[in-house]
C-alpha cells in the first residue's frame, strides 16, 4: 500500500497548493495519512520567507527519516526552488522539486521510485524560470475554512522578499475558471472560503497581459456564489483600492475582515524596504475601513530590524500602530535573505535589538486584540465551528474573525451559528451563547 504525509511550511497559498498535489496523487494509488502514520512518501512543501523556514524543513526531514528510515523525502516549493542544490545535500532528501515541477509530483515520482531502486540520482531542479505556468489549487478537508487559490507570483521587488525569485512573476486564473471552482468546492459542502495568492490584489494578469482585476473578481463572486461566506487573504494597501472597500462594505458574501501588511510605520523605511505606499496611504486605508465597516477586524504585517531602521524609526512604527485603529498584529523579525536589495544597506540591525523590538509589538497586539474583543461584546456575531477540539471545548471564528469558544458539540462542527458575545475567559477567547437560529447542517 503507498501512503503519503505532506508536510506544509509557511502561507496558506502553500496550504492550497499541498491539499490539490495531495488529491493528484490519488489516482497513482497513494491514501494520505498523518505525519505520524509511517507512511512510503513524505512531500514537504518549503517556505523560503525567513531564514527560521529553512532551518524547519531541514528538521522536518531529520523527523521524516526517524519515523519511517525507508520513507521517501520530496521537498518542494519556495525553498526548494532558491536552494535545490543546497537541500539536494540534505541527509535523507531524495527529490527536489521546484516551483513549477511541484505539479508534476504524479508525474515523477513512481517513475522516480523506480530509479532509486536502480542507484540513479535525484531530480533537482536548478534554474529559477520567470515564465512559470499558473496552476489552480484548493485546500478541502484540511481545515473547515478552504483557502482558494487565485493568483500566483508577484511584480513588487521589495528589497527584504525573495518571493518574486521564487514563484516568478504575477499571473492568475480567469474570473469564469474560479466561479467554476467555487462551484466545485461548494459541492463539498464548505461553508467558507478564503481567497488567497501572492499579491492578491494584481488578480486579472493571464500570460503577461492585464485581462481582469481583483474588483471584477469579488463583483462576480458576490453575484453567482452560492457558498455561505468569503474571506480576503492578505491584500496590499495600495491595492485594497477606496471603490473595493466600498463594494466590500455592502458585500452578503465577503466578511469584514481585512489582513492588510503595513511592514513598516515608518516613511523613511517604507523607502528602504521598496514598498510602493507611504503611512498615509495606509492609514487613509484603515480609516475607511473603520468609518464603513465600525466591527470590522483588521490585521497587520510588520517587519521589524529591517536595514536602516534606527530606534527613532522603529519608534515612529510603534507609535503609529499604537495610533491605528486595528485589531492584531503578525510580527516578523528581518531575516536576511540571499540576492535581495536590503542586503546592500550597511546599517544593520542587531539580532538583540530585533528582539526587543519584535517583543513590543506582541505585547502591543495583544492589547489591540483585547481591545477589539472588548468591543465586541453584548454584540452578536456568526460563528463557523471547526472540527478541533480540547477539553470538551471547541472553537470558531466569526464573520470579523472573533475566536469564540464553546462546550463541544459534534452537531456544531461545520456549521455556521448565530452566536452573543458575554465575556473574555482567562486564555483571551470569546464566550457567549448560541442562539440556534440555524438549521445544523
Amino acid at each position: 500500500m503507498k501512503t503519503v504525509a505532506f508536510y506544509t511550511l509557511g502561507c496558506k497559498l502553500n496550504f492550497a497548493e499541498s491539499s490539490s498535489i495531495a488529491r493528484s496523487l490519488e489516482p497513482m494509488g497513494f491514501s494520505r495519512v498523518d505525519f505520524q502514520d509511517s507512511p512510503t512518501l513524505f512531500v514537504i512543501n518549503t517556505c523560503s520567507v525567513t531564514e527560521q523556514a529553512d532551518k524547519k524543513c531541514k528538521k522536518v526531514v531529520r523527523e521524516a527519516k526517524k519515523i519511517n528510515p525507508a520513507s521517501t523525502v520530496v521537498i518542494m516549493g519556495c525553498y526548494a526552488q532558491l536552494k535545490p542544490e543546497e537541500i539536494s545535500t540534505i541527509p535523507g532528501v531524495d527529490l527536489v522539486l521546484g516551483a513549477n515541477e511541484k505539479f508534476q509530483l504524479p508525474d515523477l515520482i513512481l517513475p522516480y521510485l523506480n530509479k532509486i531502486n536502480t542507484g540513479l540520482p535525484k531530480l533537482v531542479t536548478s534554474k529559477i524560470r520567470y515564465d512559470l505556468d499558473y496552476h489552480a489549487s484548493y485546500s478541502v478537508n484540511d481545515r473547515t475554512r478552504t483557502f482558494l487559490k487565485v493568483q500566483d507570483g508577484c511584480d513588487y521587488p521589495c528589497s527584504y522578499c525573495t518571493i518574486p525569485l521564487a514563484r516568478g512573476q504575477s499571473r492568475s486564473d480567469s474570473v469564469s475558471t474560479v466561479l467554476d471552482l467555487i462551484q466545485e468546492i461548494a459541492s463539498k459542502e464548505v461553508k467558507e472560503i478564503v481567497l488567497t495568492g501572492v499579491n492578491i490584489g494584481d488578480f486579472g494578469i493571464q500570460q503577461g497581459k492585464r485581462e481582469e482585476t481583483f474588483f471584477d473578481l469579488i463583483k462576480a463572486i458576490e453575484l453567482k456564489s452560492s457558498i455561505s461566506r468569503f474571506r480576503i487573504s492578505s491584500i496590499e494597501p495600495n491595492l485594497i483600492t477606496p471603490e473595493i472597500i466600498s463594494f466590500l462594505a455592502s458585500s452578503k458574501s465577503f466578511v469584514p475582515h481585512f489582513h492588510v501588511p503595513l511592514q513598516s510605520g515608518s516613511n523613511t523605511v517604507l523607502r528602504l524596504m521598496k514598498r510602493r505606499y507611504q503611512r498615509e496611504l495606509y492609514l487613509n486605508r484603515v480609516s475607511l475601513i473603520k468609518s464603513l465597516m465600525p466591527n470590522a477586524c483588521i490585521g497587520v504585517d510588520v517587519i521589524v530590524g529591517h536595514p536602516g531602521e534606527s530606534p527613532e524609526l522603529f519608534l515612529e512604527t510603534y507609535q503609529f500602530l499604537q495610533e491605528l485603529d486595528i485589531a492584531y498584529l503578525h510580527v516578523f523579525p528581518y531575516s536576511e535573505r540571499p540576492n535581495t536589495f536590503a542586503t546592500e544597506i550597511l546599517s544593520k540591525v542587531d539580532s538583540r535589538q530585533k528582539s526587543e523590538r519584535s517583543k513590543m509589538l506582541h505585547i502591543l497586539s495583544d492589547k489591540k486584540r483585547r481591545a477589539f474583543y472588548e468591543s465586541q461584546l453584548g454584540k452578536k456575531g456568526e460563528v463557523l465551528f471547526e472540527e478541533s477540539h480540547e477539553n470538551g471545548f471547541m472553537e470558531g471564528f466569526s464573520e470579523n474573525y472573533v475566536r469564540f469558544k464553546a462546550p463541544f458539540d459534534p452537531l456544531l462542527i461545520n456549521t455556521i451559528q448565530p452566536v452573543r458575545y458575554k465575556s473574555i475567559d482567562e486564555h483571551g477567547e470569546v464566550i457567549g451563547d448560541i442562539l440556534f437560529s440555524n438549521a445544523l447542517v
